[in-house]
């Protein structure tokens, strides 16, 4: 499975914590995060990680489209609610989501229940859907 990994600055290292906390699970799909994010937990965690341009750079837009061709399976998107510096690209990644039917966490909680979920082939149907599709390069 094809899993974004994005997150505000407030919530990074939150991010760099839950994924070193499921490393195991998360080390069998292929990652991909945006730039600070995916070289944060990479360093942290050992994990290879596909990173595109930073959030403020373009890579929303980039994993966005990515999104938009289904070629994301599963979106962990740390949110600071209380900071409105990314609030469009949240809005934006969220919607694309929520249109095409991909699990989204925008926080720890439902980021914990979609991985273990993950882990017990819950989202399994996803792969079908790659079945004929070029890998993300």
């Amino acid at each position: 499975m094809n899993i974004a990994l994005m997150s505000h600055d407030n919530k990074k290292d939150l991010m760099v914590q839950f994924c070193t906390a499921y490393a195991g699970i998360l080390s069998q799909h292929q990652l991909y995060a945006t730039n600070t994010t995916g070289h944060m937990v990479s360093d942290a965690t050992g994990l290879d990680i596909h990173c595109f341009f930073s959030c403020a750079h373009g890579g929303a837009q980039q994993i966005g489209a990515r999104i938009s061709y289904n070629e994301i399976d599963l979106v962990l998107f740390f949110n600071d609610p209380n900071s409105e510096a990314l609030a469009g690209e949240v809005n934006y990644i969220s919607r694309l989501c929520d249109r095409n039917n991909i699990p989204y966490a925008s926080n720890i909680a439902t980021a914990e229940m979609l991985v273990l979920g993950l882990a017990r082939g819950d989202l399994d149907y996803r792969t079908a859907l790659h079945s004929s599709s070029f890998p993300i390069v």
